[in-house]
C-alpha cells in the first residue's frame, strides 16, 4: 500500500495497512465490435476510523469495473453502455494510477462498524444521568402540574 500516497492518506496507518496487498484480476479482450476491453476486480483490507464510535475499523473494499480502451480523441460514442471509456495514448497505461483510483472511489463516504460490534459514545446512559437531565429541566416542572388532574 506504500505505492498508494492518495489511498494512505485516507486511511489510518498501523502495521496491517502498511502491508496490506491489493489482490487485483485483470480480464483483457476483444468485444464483439473488436474493441480492446478489460474486467478488472480489486479486493483489499483496509483501517479506518469508525465514524460511530471513533476507533479503528477494519473494512473490506471490492470495486469491480469494465473499461474500454479507445486512442486519445476518439469517438466514444459507438461504445456500448456499461464501459468506462478510458483513452491512452502514446504514453503506457498507467495501472497502478487506475488501480488507486478505483479503490478511492470505492471506499465507504462514512466508515462504520457493524451497529452490533460497536456503540455511539454517551450511547449507554444510565437512569441516573437521565433523572439529573429530568431535575434540571425547568419545564419538568410544567410536565408534573400536567399529570395533576387537580390543578
Amino acid at each position: 500500500m506504500t505505492k498508494f500516497e492518495r489511498l494512505s492518506a485516507s486511511l489510518v496507518s498501523d502495521e496491517s495497512t502498511a502491508s496490506a496487498m491489493v489482490r487485483a484480476r485483470f480480464v483483457f479482450k476483444r468485444d464483439e465490435q473488436r474493441t480492446v476491453v478489460f474486467h478488472s476486480e480489486l479486493d483489499v483490507e483496509v483501517s479506518m476510523v469508525c465514524q460511530r464510535c471513533l476507533e479503528l475499523v477494519r473494512l473490506p473494499i471490492h470495486s469491480e469495473c469494465d473499461y474500454a480502451v479507445v486512442n486519445e480523441g476518439a469517438n466514444s460514442q459507438h461504445l456500448p453502455k456499461g464501459y468506462d471509456v478510458l483513452e491512452v495514448g502514446e504514453d503506457p497505461l498507467d495501472l497502478l494510477a487506475l488501480v488507486e483510483d478505483e479503490l478511492l472511489l470505492a471506499l465507504p463516504i462514512v466508515p462504520l462498524h457493524d451497529p452490533n460490534d460497536c456503540q455511539a459514545p454517551g450511547s449507554g446512559e444510565s437512569a441516573m444521568d437521565r433523572d439529573e437531565v429530568d431535575r434540571s429541566n425547568p419545564f419538568s416542572v410544567l410536565a408534573q402540574l400536567k399529570r395533576d388532574p387537580n390543578v
